[in-house]
């Protein structure tokens, strides 16, 4: 296994300087001691030097392949538009980079299957960039699953949805214009879907073994910013799936970018034997998560505090959620990269795992019918 030896920083190189490298991944680097961000790269030069003055990256790039081949870089973070992540991850696992990649790897879930083994047979550890399963209050929620809060597991209802996209002007973000208006796109169910969709399987314990779902467009018209006008987009901007886990608990998942509500609207409800947890991470009057739990003779679910040992140094639940969940993302990396032990929660497999189920339910809706899990290799 390749590791980073603790008494030295791992040093990381970040491809992609927009508003996610700039508001959640960067920071969460630098505010952890035991990394250093040495360079950033982006196709787009102005970018990538708006940034590196504004975090004091020393090295600057275009070229993605520079960061590859440098000798002072262990760990390559993929922060760049979906359709590029997994030729860069792959390029970087290639090169012996241990990679944090934004979610998907890629659309479909056998290609990051090849990504995830292709990882581990080169020592390599990997992880999404699914953020809400480190917020404190899920890690909490997760920690009291596993010491048997609720017992048994019986369901598990999930939500991410807000309003980022209920206005038509607000441009949309990609997306391939080129498609055919006449087929629904996914997205909603793959954007806003992965996150849910992991914590769903995380908290139960178990994969999906079955799902059926539909998608619908509720919002055809809206600017496009690859393009700049408005077109016709027959996108999934709002769908719902249900499903069966395979150690029998019954999960629903729903999500929307059409949706009145804040950022970055998670919620997760866990039902059992012997209690239920709801954890939200939502913004609201300054708070960005909350948990609430509720034992079987309890009327009223009742708010709980989260220890402080679920938050990075210095963070509260009064922090912005971006920086707050990613500084956990960060350390948790961070740990598994400078230690010589397997453990790699969130990796590249999850994140295939994740993609299956989206790649099921597209099926399920195209088809009309339930989908059986795993897929066909």
């Amino acid at each position: 296994m390749t590791y980073v030896d603790p008494s030295r920083k791992v040093r990381v190189g970040v491809l992609g300087a927009g508003a996610w490298a700039r508001l959640a991944h960067v920071p969460g680097f630098l505010r952890d001691p035991r990394c250093e961000v040495v360079a950033i790269c982006d196709p787009q030069r102005a970018m990538a030097d708006a940034l590196a003055t504004e975090m004091g990256i020393p090295v600057v790039t275009t070229d993605h392949t520079e960061l590859f081949r440098r000798d002072d870089i262990d760990l390559i973070d993929v922060c760049t538009p979906s359709a590029t992540h997994f030729d860069l991850a792959w390029g970087a696992l290639e090169a012996g980079k241990h990679v944090l990649c934004e979610k998907p790897v890629a659309y479909d879930f056998r290609d990051t299957i090849r990504a995830a083994e292709f990882a581990k047979s080169r020592g390599l550890k990997t992880k999404l960039g699914f953020t809400f399963r480190y917020a404190p209050a899920m890690r909490y929620m997760k920690a009291l699953i596993d010491d048997g809060f609720i017992g048994t597991p019986f369901i598990f209802n999930g939500y991410e949805q807000n309003s980022q996209w209920l206005d038509p002007m607000n441009p949309l973000r990609q997306v391939d214009p080129d498609a055919d208006p006449a087929v629904i796109q996914v997205s909603s169910l793959e954007g806003y879907g992965a996150p849910i969709i992991d914590i769903g399987m995380w908290a139960v314990g178990a994969p999906y073994q079955e799902v059926v779902g539909t998608m619908r467009n509720f919002i055809p018209e809206r600017m496009v910013r690859a393009t700049g006008r408005m077109m016709r987009m027959n996108i999934d901007d709002g769908d719902i799936f249900i499903g069966e886990f395979a150690n029998g608990a019954l999960g629903s998942v729903q999500t929307s970018f059409v949706t009145v509500g804040n950022y970055p609207g998670i919620e997760a409800r866990v039902y059992g034997s012997e209690g239920a947890l709801i954890c939200r991470l939502v913004e609201e009057f300054g708070v960005c998560e909350v948990l609430k739990a509720a034992r079987p003779d309890d009327v009223e679910f009742k708010e709980i505090e989260v220890p402080e040992r679920f938050y990075p140094v210095g963070g509260h639940k009064r922090e912005a959620w971006r920086t707050l969940f990613y500084a956990n993302l960060i350390s948790s990396f961070l740990g598994e990269i400078q230690s010589p032990e397997p453990t790699n929660e969130g990796d590249f497999m999850d994140g295939a795992r994740v993609q299956e189920v989206i790649n099921a339910v597209e099926v399920s809706f195209r088809q009309r019918r339930w989908v059986s899990l795993p897929l066909p290799r």
